[in-house]
């Protein structure tokens, strides 16, 4: 299962609730132009973006993992709505994941072990 919270008024959100499935795309480290378009509101998203519907599910290129999810739940949560989905495919490469942490986008690295 995964689990996602989207601003009560987003179009994503509608279209979740029409068609009962999403695809979560993981973006890699290279990716922070796609975290910034994709945040973007009023925007057509998927302008110019190499993406496909791979098991009915948008799948961004270059992605360091991607899941094919079915909606299972909406929860209410104050101007969100947490929405849980069940994985039904799921397929990850070997880039490291985009994150985001104090207002700056990094990546992933293994922490060092802890010598005790």
């Amino acid at each position: 299962m995964v689990l996602v919270s989207l601003d009560r008024g987003s179009d994503l959100l509608a279209l979740l609730r029409r068609t009962g499935r999403f695809g979560l795309n993981v973006l890699a480290g290279g990716q922070s132009d796609l975290a910034l378009r994709f945040a973007d509101k009023g925007v057509d998203r998927f302008a110019g973006v190499a993406w496909s519907a791979e098991s009915g599910s948008a799948r961004l290129a270059g992605v360091a993992a991607w899941a094919d999810c079915t909606v299972t739940g909406l929860i209410d949560g104050g101007d969100h709505v947490i929405v849980l989905g069940a994985v039904v495919h799921a397929d990850a490469s070997d880039a490291a994941p985009l994150t985001y942490h104090a207002r700056t986008f990094g990546t992933h690295h293994r922490a060092e072990e802890v010598v005790r």
